[in-house]
């Protein structure tokens, strides 16, 4: 199979995946009950939309769009914090297990910040 052929493939399976939840949230929405008129109140003659009471799908499209895009990146709020302690002093290292690369023979290494609160790496 092509290269191409593999790209179509994935990007028909996400699409499939998509619509399933799509379909999904659907079916967890019930439709609103309408209320009921008062017999004093005339009835209007003109039907209310039913398309404004359900959700467009290419709304939940773009919500489930938005979850995905924080799942993948969380937004940067400012000061780095510390997910055990809740600490914002931090220390940067040098990471030896990692190299960035090699130039003229000196070593560059990425670096790690460790928590001066209680020492977990971030």
């Amino acid at each position: 199979m092509s290269e191409f052929e593999e790209k179509v493939l994935d990007l028909l399976k996400k699409i499939d995946e998509k619509l399933d939840k799509v379909l999904e949230i659907g079916s967890k929405h019930p439709e609103p009950e309408p209320k009921p008129t008062p017999a004093a109140e005339p009835v209007a003659a003109s039907p209310a939309p039913a398309a404004a009471s359900t959700v467009k799908p290419s709304e939940l499209v773009e919500k489930q769009e938005e979850e995905e895009k924080v799942q993948a990146k969380p937004p940067v709020e400012g000061r780095r914090v510390c997910p055990k302690c809740g600490g914002t002093a931090f220390r940067t290292e040098e990471d030896r297990t990692q190299v960035l690369m090699q130039q003229g023979g000196l070593k560059i290494y990425a670096k790690k910040n460790i928590c001066k609160g209680c020492g977990t790496v971030v």
